[in-house]
């Protein structure tokens, strides 16, 4: 007979490879489905595993846990794609919030008779917790729209939170050397709780995408750390699995901004710049129908469609493989633009435009995508802002100098659906709107796809 011990060892070997597998499927959206499934199985086998463990004394609390997590977790799986950012926002702080009670638990289980090391990766953990827990529920927050999405700074505020931040770890350094002093974890917890609440206060909407990542990314950290106190093989390697492909992303997403991360956590990026006195430009721009749109994509042999956050919000995504259908029907090449930061989380666009069967092969990055853009007959843009701004090109002045951005304005036409010519979540004028080859369709992104649709059905077929 297989000893238990052995059993466990077993699904645990077999939960981390189906983790690492899922990381990589989730990379590409033509296997992402199957990475999906293999993280599933993964964790399924890893808490087969927990429960076999002989040290649990009584399987009734675990049961009534899991129950209420089941109770818990339903109706929060269950959200529109447009809810998925702050849906991934509060599994962090979910997340976050077990590792710092069980942190506690520990800490006071062990004390006042603590290991040097042991106190270390335990005052890691909590402090690392304790910031993702506020920290994704304030982001959660800000992109439900509960909270002010602009952000809200003071003179003096990165010293204040880096000195908050520094307190925690003084406090961490000073039970190390000194775990009797229990009366001042509470303060570690505390500081590292209100931390998170400062950390997300001057971080503006634009940023969210990264904000995201690098919140997995510590609540990742601080699961490997609680992998160290409950000498858990398996919580140390899916912690850093989770923690290591959150900073990677969070790189990435920086890299696609042209921000560092000092910039993106203290630069306060998303102020509403609002002209001086005096300096007030009337700029004009030119507006199309529905139906003048269809006539000219109709007419287009190449079309590129670039999606922002306002697809997301009018849950415009079906409306758009309608409109891909109806194109593609009259022989137009169509194939969509997809920037790094577009929307509010990695992958927003690709997750919507997956969930309406958009072919695989026809989503393409923002670098496969730019080579097209000047050959391209229209551009069309819906609801993107920032990541179409020329002036990230151009303009030196600009917050977003240096970013690289969606090329459309060097295609022939770009048509720009927008409800009004209210600036992104950058909190800048975009240029784009007020170039000769750019027509605005004024309009809900649904509503006005849909009547572009329409109209496409309506007239005659065929593309010469």
């Amino acid at each position: 007979m297989i000893p238990g011990t052995l059993i466990i060892e077993i699904t645990y070997i077999i939960a981390v490879v189906l983790f690492i597998l899922s990381l990589k499927w989730l990379s590409s959206p033509a296997t992402a489905r199957r990475g999906v499934w293999a993280g599933e199985v993964g964790m399924v086998l890893a808490i087969a595993g927990t429960l076999l463990y002989r040290g649990i004394v009584d399987y009734k609390w675990i049961a009534i846990a899991l129950v209420l997590g089941a109770i818990i977790g339903v109706p929060l799986g269950n959200v529109q794609m447009t809810a998925v950012p702050q849906r991934t926002a509060l599994s962090h702080a979910f997340g976050a919030l077990c590792v710092t009670l069980v942190g506690t638990a520990e800490f006071y289980l062990r004390a006042p008779n603590v290991q040097p090391f042991m106190m270390s990766v335990l005052s890691l953990e909590v402090i690392l917790g304790g910031l993702t827990i506020t920290g994704s529920l304030m982001a959660a927050g800000k992109l439900q729209e509960v909270l002010p999405q602009r952000p809200i700074t003071y003179k003096g505020q990165n010293f204040v939170n880096l000195g908050m931040l520094l307190v925690a770890i003084g406090i961490a350094v000073r039970l190390v050397l000194h775990p009797a002093d229990m009366h001042l974890y509470p303060f570690m917890v505390g500081i590292a709780l209100l931390f998170g609440v400062m950390m997300i206060v001057p971080i503006g909407g634009a940023d969210m995408p990264t904000v995201i990542s690098l919140l997995n990314s510590y609540a990742g950290l601080s699961a490997a750390a609680m992998g160290f106190v409950l000498n858990s093989k398996l919580l140390i390697v899916a912690g850093s699995l989770d923690g290591a492909s959150g900073f990677i992303l969070s790189v990435n997403m920086s890299k696609a901004m042209n921000r560092s991360f000092s910039n993106v956590l203290f630069g306060a990026f998303g102020q509403v710049q609002t002209a001086a006195p005096g300096a007030v430009e009337t700029r004009n721009v030119r507006s199309a129908t529905p139906e003048e749109a269809a006539s000219i994509l109709s007419a287009a042999n190449k079309v590129v469609i670039v999606p922002g956050y306002g697809m997301a919000v009018a849950q415009a995504q079906h409306k758009v493989r309608e409109l891909y259908d109806a194109l593609t029907k009259r022989g137009v090449d169509v194939k969509f633009g997809i920037h790094p930061v577009a929307g509010r989380m990695p992958g927003h666009m690709n997750v919507l435009l997956a969930e309406a069967d958009i072919p695989y092969d026809k989503l393409l990055d923002m670098d496969e995508i730019n080579g097209d853009l000047p050959q391209t007959d229209v551009a069309l843009v819906i609801g993107a802002n920032d990541v179409t701004n020329p002036a990230a090109r151009t303009d030196t002045s600009s917050p977003i100098f240096g970013m690289p951005i969606l090329d459309v304005d060097k295609a022939r036409t770009v048509m720009v659906i927008k409800r009004s010519m209210s600036p992104g979540f950058a909190g800048i004028d975009n240029p784009l709107y007020y170039l000769d080859n750019t027509l605005m369709l004024f309009g809900d992104a649904k509503a006005f796809v849909n009547s572009i649709v329409r109209e496409l059905s309506g007239g005659s077929g065929g593309h010469g």
